[in-house]
């Protein structure tokens, strides 16, 4: 185990934002893990869990220890009557997992294709595209207490899962009966995860996009690897990709209302883009809402809205004069003020600001 200095973080993130890392550990296994944490300054330190740096705006040198996840490996563990048990390290990168379990004749996750960022992000997340989730296919995973050096292992019932939402994402904190609550933001460091993928394969299909695909090819996809293929020149012909163009991905979560709030919406934009939820209530499209208040290929500074999907923001200035964390998140608050005083509703960001 190695502690670096003065890290430059700017390939260590797909925005390209430039900012360094002023300590930074490299974690390739467990036992790296275990190192840290037997180094009374280092497991004192503050620290931040980095994976594959697609959900994070960096607004400055990151002054507590950066934690560099880098755990490879995937395998099939365990078979059940009903699901193949695939497993892979945090530190695998997650499209490069959707192909290698199509290509290992695992399907399931064929849905979730192109996603940007690490396997170990994935559960804090709760990562999602057209119609799947991830815990409609997560199995367990392993982590390590950052406090207390323990390992545990959860179910999918106690990461508490949500819309892009987990346990991972919030603090423990004292909940309003006095009780203790229980969150894991900052105190587990994720280092497998694994997924159950059925061995009866369904096709997900129904969202829009993807009816808008079986009707230009004229044909239902009746094989996991041609939803792959569907997914991934759907998201190319419509997302940026970073290694071209630097963005953290979708950057506000579309928002949830009740059937009257969409109704009173309904009345005033009779288009918005909106999708009935098994809960009863309705999905908004955030592109949409942005799209509507005139921000696509808007700019502040060198942070812009991409011409294509006004749900993504970008780096325009490139590796040569790249954004700065100050001007992605300017461009952020302007797009959800916006956006509130036209319907009502506040864009909550998905990318964690550091």
């Amino acid at each position: 185990m190695l502690v670096e200095k003065n890290v430059p973080l700017q390939s260590y993130n797909t925005f390209g934002i430039v900012a360094k890392a002023l300590s930074l550990v490299r974690l390739t296994n467990e036992a790296d893990v275990n190192a840290m944490l037997n180094d009374p300054a280092l497991k004192a330190a503050p620290k931040f869990i980095l994976g594959g740096g697609s959900n994070i705006v960096i607004t400055g040198d990151v002054k507590p220890l950066v934690l560099k996840i880098e755990i490879m490996g995937k395998r099939l563990v365990s078979e059940t009557a009903k699901a193949f048990v695939v497993e892979a390290g945090a530190g695998e990168n997650w499209h490069e997992l959707v192909a290698w379990t199509l290509d290992n004749g695992f399907p399931g996750l064929e849905n979730l294709a192109m996603i940007p960022g690490s396997v170990g992000a994935s559960p804090v997340q709760n990562i999602g595209a057209y119609g799947v989730e991830l815990q409609d296919r997560f199995e367990s995973l392993d982590a390590i207490d950052l406090q207390t050096g323990q390992t545990f292992t959860l179910n999918a019932a106690q990461c508490a899962f949500g819309y892009r939402d987990s346990v991972f994402k919030h603090a423990s904190s004292s909940a309003t009966d006095g009780g203790p609550g229980f969150g894991l933001a900052g105190r587990a460091l994720i280092t497998r995860v694994r997924f159950a993928l059925p061995k009866v394969w369904k096709p997900v299909l129904g969202y829009a996009d993807l009816d808008r695909k079986i009707a230009q090819m004229g044909e239902v996809p009746t094989t996991p690897q041609q939803i792959f293929e569907w997914i991934c020149a759907i998201r190319r012909a419509k997302l940026p990709d970073p290694a071209v163009i630097g963005n953290a991905g979708s950057f506000f979560k579309n928002p949830t209302v009740s059937v009257e709030q969409c109704a009173d919406i309904i009345e005033r934009e009779p288009k918005i883009v909106h999708y009935r939820m098994d809960d009863g209530s309705v999905k908004l499209a955030a592109g949409w809402l942005i799209d509507a208040c005139g921000w696509k290929g808007k700019s502040v500074g060198n942070a812009a809205v991409y011409d294509r999907q006004a749900l993504v923001l970008v780096n325009k200035g490139g590796s040569q004069n790249p954004v700065t964390g100050g001007e992605v998140m300017t461009l952020a608050k302007a797009i959800q003020t916006s956006v509130y005083e036209r319907f009502g509703i506040l864009l909550e960001p998905e990318p964690v600001v550091v």
